[in-house]
């Protein structure tokens, strides 16, 4: 049997991290941190998805230190746009480095400031695809605001749905895992998406996706 998993065997089909990405996770790591950034596999889909946008109209909740931004950024179709959102005024402004750095600030904007704040001046506008991976215990509200930023066709992505599987029993004192479930029987019940969900970090983790019925 292959010693090799499978997270590396698709790393090995389709090249994994580039140096810039690669590059970016080591900055962010002697800044302090945490590398919980999308794996390769995961930011793959992200590009597929954005470059079979209509519009490349793309929404992000939580940046980090922009490796999804930069990846999502640079699958834009011509004329696309990403707006992204990032609690942190320090980490908003490695975003919009990193942005620079990969030659991307005019493809992407990123808002400072808490996401449900960010969210609420964003009304009135649509998304084409809306990809969710902030603090945990605000997923219910994500989606919410989510259904309401975008129109029949749209994509919605979240990532960190299965939690090494502690979504199945949910502990009583975690938050965001309880809210993670609540999110996944959401995106289940809702007769106005159809819903997929697909293994991450060699099964350790999930992403769902989730498209808006026309």
């Amino acid at each position: 049997m292959s010693d090799v998993t499978l997270t590396e065997y698709t790393n090995q089909l389709f090249g994994g991290e580039d140096a810039l990405l690669q590059s970016m996770t080591a900055e962010a790591v002697e800044k302090g941190l945490p590398t919980i950034q999308v794996p390769p596999e995961l930011g793959r889909l992200l590009a597929v998805l954005t470059m079979s946008t209509p519009h490349g109209r793309v929404l992000e909740i939580g940046a980090l230190f922009g490796y999804s931004t930069v990846t999502i950024a640079r699958a834009l179709p011509s004329g696309g746009h990403l707006v992204t959102l990032e609690l942190e005024p320090e980490r908003a402004e490695l975003v919009r480095s990193n942005l620079q750095r990969a030659g991307l600030a005019d493809r992407a904007t990123v808002i400072a400031g808490p996401a449900l704040e960010s969210l609420a001046q964003l009304e009135g506008r649509t998304f084409d695809l809306v990809f969710i991976d902030a603090d945990k215990s605000s997923y219910p509200q994500y989606l919410e605001w989510s259904l309401k930023l975008t129109e029949p066709g749209s994509v919605i992505v979240a990532d960190n749905v299965w939690r090494k599987g502690d979504v199945l029993h949910p502990a009583a004192d975690d938050e965001g895992t309880r809210a993670i479930a609540a999110f996944n029987q959401a995106i289940a019940g809702n007769a106005r998406l159809i819903s997929a969900m697909f293994a991450t970090r060699d099964g350790d983790d999930a992403a769902s996706i989730s498209v808006v019925r026309r």
